[in-house]
């Protein structure tokens, strides 16, 4: 696989035009303006950033896993990777990363994997599925249930190991750490702040992750 690829950004904070904290569990969802910079904010190290993108003109284009892998030829994502859509279209451009592991496999907790993954008694535990579910009734715009399909995990390790399997480990982000993407269509970007605390992925203790904007240069 190609080797990661480190980038610090040239961006200033006080230039942001938009900046939000979100803590673990919470959900955040905003439109993404064609040329716009969302940077994602590891503040306290070893969390997961459960992220899906849709077109703004067209919700039924969205993040595809498959063409993105395809197209770069390597299952983790990091500076230079262009994120691309269901309709072959590049939906955003990483263009700064510090971290440099970001899963495009482990998919979002749930209830349900909870429940199969952990212990019975687990299925109640607060989910990414049900943060999404959340997010996307308060935001009232047309986006239902049966449009949360694929997501990327920003921050998470899931290593493959020989056999082909998945494996959720402790995460190689630490405080500071960031990933920074250029919008290249108007997007809509979904993001669970991932709360599980059953797996080393957030290193058994959610944190919070603040989302940064910058307009266009």
């Amino acid at each position: 696989m190609p080797a990661q690829v480190l980038t610090e950004s040239k961006l200033k904070v006080e230039e942001a035009i938009f900046s939000e904290k979100v803590l673990a569990g919470d959900p955040w969802m905003k439109e993404l303006k064609t040329g716009q910079v969302l940077r994602i904010l590891d503040l306290e190290g070893n969390q997961a950033a459960d992220t899906m993108f849709f077109s703004a003109s067209n919700f039924e284009e969205r993040y595809s896993p498959v063409d993105t892998i395809r197209e770069q030829g390597n299952i983790y994502l990091t500076t230079g990777t262009k994120i691309l859509s269901t309709e072959d279209n590049i939906m955003l451009t990483i263009v700064a990363d510090t971290c440099g592991r970001h899963d495009t496999l482990g998919g979002a907790c749930s209830t349900e994997s909870n429940t199969v993954r952990y212990a019975i008694e687990k299925k109640y535990m607060h989910a990414c599925r049900d943060s999404f579910l959340l997010a996307i009734s308060e935001w009232g715009q047309g986006l239902t249930k049966r449009d949360l399909t694929s997501n990327i995990n920003f921050f998470m390790n899931v290593p493959v190991t020989p056999e082909g399997k998945l494996t959720f480990e402790d995460g190689v982000s630490e405080p500071g750490k960031y990933v920074e993407m250029r919008a290249e269509m108007d997007v809509i970007v979904l993001v669970s702040n991932c709360p599980q605390l059953n797996n080393p992925c957030n290193a058994y203790n959610p944190t919070p992750v603040e989302m940064l904007i910058w307009d266009s240069s």
